[in-house]
């Protein structure tokens, strides 16, 4: 991944209903810090604007890695979107993934 570089994806929720999105890579320092621009479109990869900006940054303290996210909206409307469709749990959820992945590869 170089900055510029785009990913369009669909998040499916369990009933079948499919959300696209487009994330734009802004800036990447490789293993400190990305940033990148993610908007919701439409199947054909037409953008609905307005969309938020992320800021990723990785640090090491005591031998672990910290991780920090910052997601910048472009609008209250947008922010209550997100909410709205089930950001927090969704996010919560990756989160959860993430940890455990990780935990079973410390045991390696």
């Amino acid at each position: 991944m170089k900055s510029g570089d785009e990913d369009f994806y669909a998040m499916v929720s369990p009933e079948g209903h499919e959300r696209w999105s487009i994330q734009k890579y802004i800036s990447i320092s490789p293993k400190t810090n990305f940033k990148m621009l993610n908007t919701f479109a439409d199947k054909d990869e037409n953008p609905e604007l307005p969309g938020s900006e992320w800021d990723l940054s990785f640090s090491e303290q005591n031998g672990r890695t910290k991780v920090s996210v910052s997601i910048y909206n472009e609008s209250l409307e947008r922010m209550e979107k997100m909410i709205e469709m089930g950001f927090k749990e969704g996010f919560t959820m990756t989160l959860d993934y993430l940890e455990e992945l990780l935990a079973t590869l410390s045991q390696k």
